[in-house]
């Protein structure tokens, strides 16, 4: 009897440990294990963006709560005919860039477009661009824009503000950032992703 309660013990510890092991991970701890990993990597000396003296007292960056409503499935509209174009940065630096569609989708109720990039320099990189400002610029969220990094599939692509970031520039005054041009521009606040830089 002891025996064979052992062994449904045993099993019972596998099968738990197997479970609990391979359950995915839900959307939300996916998003905050991000930005954990993120805050890792700014606090390497090797790879930091951040300036030098701002390492040691580096306690993580700022972000919004995760909110799956500013995930959103957006209708694309594919471009094919734009021009390639040099886009403003922060230095006199003149990144080539062309547009390869208009992302069209709604905020809480708010029609919104956004239009995306590839960058010419670097045509290895499928991954698409967003720059793009909002109503929290300036105010919540750094003054410069932030970015979002997408991949159309087919007619949609997915905008997950969650995962919106800041550029480089908004850690130090040495990198060349791209700005996001007028029509991405957007007059409703984007209460998600990455706020404003605190240094300590």
């Amino acid at each position: 009897m002891y025996k064979w309660i052992g062994i449904i013990a045993v099993a019972a510890g596998v099968l738990l440990g197997c479970s609990s092991n391979e359950a995915p991970k839900t959307y939300r701890e996916k998003i905050i294990q991000h930005r954990k990993d993120k805050n890792r990597e700014f606090s390497n000396t090797d790879h930091s963006p951040l300036e030098e003296g701002d390492i040691p007292k580096f306690a993580g960056l700022n972000y919004f709560p995760v909110d799956s409503n500013y995930r959103v499935v957006a209708e694309f509209i594919a471009i094919d005919t734009a021009q390639p174009f040099q886009m403003p940065t922060t230095t006199d630096r003149l990144p080539v860039y062309v547009k390869r569609g208009i992302a069209r989708f709604e905020i809480n109720g708010n029609p919104c477009e956004l239009s995306v990039y590839q960058n010419l320099d670097n045509e290895e990189d499928t991954t698409l661009f967003v720059p793009f400002a909002d109503a929290t610029s300036a105010l919540e969220t750094y003054g410069g824009g932030r970015y979002l990094d997408v991949s159309p599939t087919g007619k949609t692509i997915e905008l997950d503000f969650n995962l919106a970031y800041n550029p480089y520039c908004a850690y130090n005054h040495k990198y060349s950032c791209p700005i996001p041009p007028k029509e991405n521009l957007l007059t409703v606040a984007i209460n998600a992703g990455e706020k404003v830089f605190k240094k300590y």
